[in-house]
């Protein structure tokens, strides 16, 4: 063999070791980037499901319901609401703290007024949900004591504007 074809042998060579290496480069990448998904993985799975067994748990159990005298309140607009609602009660609440069964109302009432006295006659009609869920987040918020809720449910029972 000449020296020329050495040399062409000796070229043709030196890419594939270096193929080789990138192979083995690209291998290593997949491979950790396998692991990172798996990782990845496992942390979501982690944080979006191993909580949920504990909100399951710390479901509140039903006590009763506490209806409440319907109100007229003020709108900011002008015109009025007259409103009224039922609080759906936790059997912690019913268990005693609230004068032996139930909840008292003052706190929904006030809540109501500061709440719905702030609305405009159109969100009252056009925003009903919103402004229910709004006051029943309020609610259930005051109601809470050393993190046990005492309202599971505001119901709405009269809610007449003008």
């Amino acid at each position: 063999m000449s020296t020329k074809t050495k040399d062409k042998a000796a070229k043709d060579k030196a890419p594939e070791d270096g193929e080789e290496a990138k192979g083995g480069g690209k291998k290593k990448l997949l491979v950790i980037v396998a692991v990172l998904l798996v990782g990845l993985g496992a942390a979501a799975y982690f944080f979006l499901f191993a909580g949920s067994g504990e909100a399951e748990a710390a479901e509140p159990v039903h006590g009763g319901y506490t209806a409440l005298e319907p109100i007229a309140v003020n709108l900011a607009g002008g015109g009025y609401l007259k409103i009224g609602i039922t609080l759906e009660y936790t059997a912690d609440a019913a268990a005693g703290g609230h004068g032996g069964g139930g909840v008292d109302g003052s706190k929904a009432l006030d809540l109501i007024i500061s709440t719905y006295s702030q609305a405009q006659p159109a969100d009252v009609v056009g925003a009903r949900e919103a402004l229910k869920e709004s006051l029943e987040h309020q609610i259930i918020e005051a109601y809470t004591e050393e993190g046990v809720p005492m309202v599971m449910h505001v119901y709405l029972t009269e809610y007449v504007t003008q």
